[in-house]
C-alpha cells in the first residue's frame, strides 16, 4: 500500500514572525515554512519539504536531458588548480574562487562552474570526429565565495547547479547543440512553472561568444532587462537598443562657452537650461587596462555600462580626484573641446549623427554648446557602450522597449574553442587533422529555481506552489483528530489518494484549525481537503485550490477520482 505522510512527523519548524536577515518575500517564506536554515553567511541547510521540492525539480531537469541524449555525470567538486591555470582562470577569476593546498602543499580550488574539469576528462579520451558530439551534465554543489552574499539561495556561497557541457566537431554541431539546450531549459521553466523569458546576456567569467539567459519576471529581481513584443529580450547591460538623442542647443556655426554656475550634474544642467537629459552630452573621464586616460562621451539620459566599458577598455576605473588634476580637468564640467591630446575620445554609437553637441567647457561652471565633432573635436572610436532603457528602440523592429527586474535562473553559453585550445582538447577529424573541440556550456541554479518559484508565486499567506514541483500535492485536514467520524473519513481520502499515486500529507497535528489553515497556506500545498464534523456527516469535504484561490464543497466518494486526475492533470510537461 502506497503510504501517505503525517504532518506531526515532518520535520519543518516554522516561525510565526519574518526573520531579520531576509529581505525578499521568497527568502522570508522559505525560512518561515521551515524549509531552509541558515547555517553561515551564504550556507543553507535544505529541510525536507525544500528538499523534496528540489528533487522534483532535478527529476525535470533529468528529464529534459535525457529526452535530448545529455548524459549524467559526476566530477569532483574539489578541482587541482593546474587545470585553471591552464586556462589562465586561476588568476583571472577573482575572490570569488576559494583557493587552498592540501597536506600535500598540492593547491586546489573548490569549483565555482567546471569548464576545465570536463575538458580534462574528455581530452585524451574523445579522439575521433565519429565519437562527436557528445554532452556531458552533473547537478551538483557549487562553492563561490561570493563577497556579499544575500538574498537566501539567490546569492550563497554554496548551491545546488546543474551544468552540462557539449563537444562538437564543427560549429554548426556546436550551434546544433547549443539550440537542444536552450529549448530543453526553455521547457524546464514551463514545468517547474516559472514564467521566464530567454534574454540575450553578457558571458561574464565564463567566456565565449554566444549566451542567453532565462530570466524569471519578479519585481525583486536583481537583474534588470528590456523586452519587447516582437520576442526581442536581453540583460539591459548587454542590449543594443536603438537610441533617440536630441540635439544640444546652440548654433551650426559654431560652438560658444555659457556660463552655468552650479550645474555639475546633468539633471542640474538640464533644468538649469530648461532642455531634455538627452539633449546633452555626459562625460566620464577613466583609466583603461594599459593605464591611458579615456574619455567617455554618452547621451546625458542614459549611463555607461560596465559590462560594455570593461570589453572596450579591459579593467579599468574611474579617474580619482588627483587623476583628473593631472590632466587639468574638472569634475561636472568635462568635455572633449580643448582636451588634452594625451586622451583617447571614445563616444557612443548613438551620437555618431549628432552635430549640435551641449559639453563641458573643462572650466568650472561653464559649459559649451553647439560642438559638433569632427571640426571642434575628434572621436577616435565609436562604440556601444551604454545602458539599454525603457522607451529606447528596439533592434529587431524598432519598437519601444518595456523594462522588467528578472531572476536569472539558467544560461547558455557557445564557448567555441575558448577552453579546448588552451587545454590542448582535440580531436582528429575526417581528414585526419587535428582540431579543438566546438564546445557549449549549460547552467541551471537548482536551488535558485525552488525560490525564483517562490518568487513568483506567493501570496500575504504564504506560498504558492505550482503542482509539478510542490513538496506534497495535496494536504488533508482533518479538523479534530479525535473525532470517530472525521479522522477516519480523512484517513480513507488520504489513503486513497496515495494508491493513486498522488503525494500527500495529512495534518494530524493537535492544533486549532486556524493554526493548521495558517500553515498549510503558509507551506503552499496547491490542494487542501479540509475534513470537518459537519461536512463529513453530510457525505462532503471542502477542497480548497490554493493557486485559484477556490473553495468548494465536493463529495467524499467523489474526492479521490476527481483530485488525483486533477493533479495528474497539472503534473503534464
Amino acid at each position: 500500500m502506497k503510504r501517505y505522510y503525517k504532518m506531526s512527523h515532518v520535520y519543518a519548524p516554522t516561525l510565526k514572525e519574518d526573520p531579520a536577515e531576509a529581505e525578499l518575500a521568497s527568502h522570508k517564506l522559505l525560512l518561515r515554512a521551515g524549509m531552509i536554515r541558515r547555517t553561515a553567511a551564504g550556507l543553507y541547510s535544505y529541510l525536507p519539504l525544500a528538499w523534496r521540492s528540489i528533487r522534483k525539480i532535478e527529476t525535470i531537469i533529468r528529464e529534459e536531458m535525457d529526452a535530448i541524449g545529455a548524459q549524467e555525470i559526476q566530477v569532483p567538486m574539489v578541482v587541482p588548480a593546474e587545470l585553471w591555470e591552464e586556462t589562465g582562470r586561476y588568476d583571472k577569476y577573482g575572490k570569488e574562487l576559494l583557493k587552498f593546498p592540501d597536506r600535500h602543499e598540492r593547491n586546489f580550488v573548490m569549483g565555482p562552474t567546471h569548464e576545465e574539469t570536463f575538458t580534462d576528462l574528455v581530452r585524451n579520451e574523445l579522439r575521433s570526429y565519429k565519437q562527436l558530439p557528445v554532452t556531458l551534465y552533473q547537478i551538483q554543489d557549487k562553492f563561490r565565495d561570493e563577497i556579499r552574499p544575500r538574498f537566501g539561495l539567490m546569492r550563497g556561497r554554496e548551491f545546488i547547479m546543474k551544468d552540462a557541457y557539449s563537444f562538437d566537431a564543427t560549429v554548426e554541431g556546436m550551434q546544433a547543440s547549443y539550440d537542444e539546450q536552450k529549448d530543453a531549459y526553455a521547457r524546464i521553466c514551463e514545468r517547474c512553472g516559472l514564467k521566464a523569458l530567454p534574454v540575450v546576456a553578457d558571458s561574464g567569467q565564463i567566456g565565449g561568444d554566444t549566451s542567453v539567459e532565462f530570466m524569471a519576471l519578479a519585481d525583486a529581481g536583481e537583474a534588470s532587462i528590456v523586452w519587447c513584443d516582437c520576442g526581442f529580450a536581453a540583460d539591459d547591460e548587454a542590449a543594443v537598443a536603438s537610441i533617440a538623442v536630441l540635439e544640444g542647443p546652440g548654433s551650426s556655426d559654431g560652438w560658444e562657452k555659457i556660463s552655468t554656475p552650479g550645474t555639475a550634474s546633468i539633471e542640474d544642467l538640464a533644468a538649469f537650461l530648461g532642455i531634455e537629459q538627452s539633449a546633452t552630452r555626459k562625460s566620464l573621464l577613466l583609466i583603461d587596462e594599459q593605464g591611458n586616460g579615456v574619455l567617455a562621451l554618452v547621451p546625458g539620459d542614459h549611463e555607461l555600462t560596465e559590462v560594455k566599458a570593461g570589453k572596450a577598455f579591459g579593467e579599468y576605473h574611474l579617474m580619482t580626484d588627483e587623476e583628473l588634476e593631472e590632466f587639468g580637468l574638472v569634475k561636472g564640467f568635462i568635455g572633449p573641446v580643448g582636451l588634452d591630446e594625451r586622451l583617447r575620445v571614445v563616444a557612443d554609437v548613438s551620437l555618431k549623427d549628432s552635430k549640435l553637441w551641449l559639453v563641458g567647457a573643462n572650466e568650472a561652471d561653464y559649459h559649451i554648446q553647439g560642438a559638433c565633432p569632427g571640426r571642434d573635436f575628434e572621436v577616435d572610436e565609436w562604440i556601444d557602450l551604454v545602458t539599454a532603457q525603457e522607451s529606447d528602440g528596439c533592434p529587431k523592429c524598432g519598437s519601444s522597449l518595456h523594462s522588467a527586474r528578472g531572476i536569472e535562473v539558467s544560461q547558455v553559453f557557445q564557448l567555441g574553442t575558448k577552453y579546448s585550445e588552451s587545454m590542448g582538447a582535440t580531436f582528429m577529424d575526417e581528414d585526419g587533422v587535428e582540431k579543438p573541440f566546438q564546445m557549449g556550456c549549460y547552467g541551471i541554479g537548482v536551488s535558485r529555481t525552488l525560490q525564483a518559484v517562490i518568487e513568483q508565486s506567493h501570496d500575504e499567506h504564504g506560498i504558492m506552489f505550482p503542482v509539478p514541483v510542490a513538496p506534497f500535492e495535496v494536504a488533508v485536514v482533518p479538523l479534530d483528530v479525535d473525532d470517530d467520524v472525521v479522522w477516519p473519513a480523512a484517513q480513507k481520502l488520504a489513503e486513497g489518494l496515495a494508491e493513486k499515486g498522488i503525494e500527500v500529507v495529512v495534518d494530524d497535528r493537535k492544533e486549532r484549525p486556524g493554526v493548521k489553515f495558517n500553515d498549510m497556506d503558509l507551506m503552499g500545498f496547491p490542494y487542501q481537503v479540509v475534513c470537518g464534523k459537519r461536512g463529513v456527516a453530510n457525505g462532503n469535504c471542502e477542497l480548497k485550490d490554493r493557486l485559484a484561490g477556490t473553495r468548494v464543497d465536493v463529495s467524499l466518494d467523489e474526492l479521490v477520482d476527481m483530485l488525483s486526475a486533477e493533479v495528474e492533470n497539472k503534473r503534464m510537461p
